[in-house]
């Protein structure tokens, strides 16, 4: 591999300025339409359209698991189309940009299903609106998060920056789900079960939609002034048509370090989704929690993130990424489904007990911690692959690898929320059942069905993780031959300059 292959216009490290608080930030920020939509899909969608309209759970999760497809086929492109866009805004702010808008109109769309539609047609719009809103978030997710290698090469810098937007992702999953709780979905005479009362989703819409239209363009005009800096396209080899495009993923998706990660991304996320699909279900008919009770439940997310966010970086300086991927991961689940497996066995806080809440909220916030330690680690192990993957080919492809990860978090709303449908529909569990109606037999079948799934999704998830090949070392060596090719093609501009060559 020659310098010339590089595929990208060479920028000079030494004439770059640090990244500025209020940039980190924004960048950060730019995370909570991903949280915004992944607690409104992840959490909502499954309980409204089941509980509040009536559909059957399997077909609502038929819906929206059948939604990767389309994620299958459009996130790859859109990575791979950010990544050989030329434009005065780069190649990755035209696609951040433009999502704003689309975003915000879809998701709304999608919590005003119209009236007199069959349980089949239902599926349909909801499989419609899903994608949609899907598609349009990875235009931001996909480029944004692939910006994070080219604002930094440093291997514990990439974590920090990761650690930042996973805490802004946590603030916006987990305070739009305590606000929501909180000021749409209170208690009243005719909906005693606040979250199940159809008035609470006009707002929670509206205040959603509005969430990810400003978040998205807070990211893009907060880090546009790093434009000159990041890593820019040139014509790829062989043009631009979809041949191209294909040969250019098949050859990333080959890497052995990506592999792994996409295989453990799979696993996690759909048991991250079943999770989120089930956890109003146990909190509303397991341990018989208020609307207030579960929106403060919902704090110990956030400061589950607020812990993870320094914690990432230190441990991956002193177990290293994988590692702390696979035991935080492990740990995690095992303390986290500890409640419902003691509530099983007969052994947990009754409900009514005044310790059921206060344990349920430090259990949350530990476990939370722990597994986000290990998605803010994965997530920094997927950048490092970009420079292992551009040492080999001389291809910077770090929106078609960051399409994986956003394919990946689909999977949270679709593989995820298909299982929670099918443990439901296993468990026997009814659609629009009265709390009071809940008997201990579907409580306790609905349990078993959920917690070896959920365990199995982790342990396989984590196993993948074992091939995973890069360690910081190996890192550094490969930032360092690419800083070499970089400076020879740097080289190699100034002499053809020099002859007369247009300088590129």
């Amino acid at each position: 591999m020659t310098a010339a292959t590089m595929g990208a216009t060479p920028v000079n490290e030494s004439e770059i300025p640090p990244i500025s608080a209020r940039t980190r930030h924004a960048y950060g920020f730019g995370a909570v339409s991903i949280g915004v939509k992944n607690a409104a899909f992840s959490t909502y969608l499954l309980l409204f359209y089941n509980q509040v309209i009536g559909v059957p759970a399997a077909i609502v999760s038929t819906a929206i698991a059948l939604t990767l497809l389309v994620d299958a086929f459009a996130d790859p492109f859109i990575g791979r189309w950010s990544d050989i866009t030329r434009s005065r805004l780069g190649r990755r702010h035209p696609f951040i940009f433009g999502a704003a808008i689309p975003t915000t109109f879809f998701f709304v769309l999608a919590w005003f299903p119209p009236s007199g539609l069959t349980d089949f047609q239902m599926g349909v719009w909801i499989f419609a609106l899903a994608s949609l809103t899907r598609a349009s978030i990875s235009c931001f997710e996909i480029p944004s998060s692939a910006m994070n290698p080219e604002l930094t090469s440093d291997y514990a810098t990439r974590t920090k920056l990761f650690s930042l937007r996973y805490w802004y992702g946590y603030a916006g999953t987990f305070g739009f789900t305590a606000f929501s709780l909180a000021a749409f979905f209170v208690a009243t005479e005719d909906y005693p079960i606040g979250q199940l009362n159809p008035e609470g989703y006009v707002k929670f819409a509206m205040t959603g939609g509005a969430l990810i239209f400003i978040a998205i363009l807070v990211c893009a005009f907060g880090t546009r002034n790093r434009i000159p800096y990041m890593r820019q396209s040139e014509e790829p080899e062989g043009g631009s048509g979809v041949s191209n495009h294909v040969k250019e993923m098949l050859t990333a998706f080959s890497h052995k370090g990506f592999l792994a990660i996409f295989g453990f991304g799979v696993f996690k996320y759909t048991a991250i989704g079943l999770y989120s699909a089930t956890t109003l279900y146990f909190s509303t008919y397991v341990f018989d929690l208020s609307a207030k009770q579960i929106a403060l439940l919902t704090f110990d997310s956030l400061i589950a993130a607020t812990i993870a966010a320094p914690l990432a970086p230190y441990f991956s300086r002193k177990l290293g990424k994988r590692n702390t991927s696979m035991i935080m991961a492990l740990l995690g689940i095992c303390l986290g489904i500890s409640p419902l497996i003691l509530t099983y066995l007969g052994l947990f806080f009754p409900v009514g007990h005044p310790m059921l809440v206060p344990t349920l909220f430090l259990i949350g916030a530990s476990y939370g911690a722990m597994i986000a330690i290990s998605l803010i680690n994965t997530s920094s192990m997927l950048a490092d692959v970009v420079e292992d993957h551009a040492v080999k080919s001389g291809k910077h492809s770090a929106g078609v690898f960051f399409s994986a990860s956003s394919f990946m978090q689909q999977c949270s709303s679709g593989l995820g929320i298909f299982s929670a449908g099918l443990i439901l529909t296993w468990s026997g569990f009814p659609e629009k059942v009265d709390p009071s109606a809940v008997t201990l037999a579907m409580e306790q079948s609905l349990l078993i069905h959920y917690i070896p799934v959920s365990l199995g999704l982790w342990i396989i998830g984590c196993l993948f993780l074992l091939f995973y090949p890069i360690t910081e070392q190996i890192h550094r060596d490969n930032v360092e031959r690419l800083r070499a090719l970089e400076a020879e093609a740097r080289e190699q501009t100034v002499r053809d300059s020099a002859l007369g060559a247009p300088a590129r």
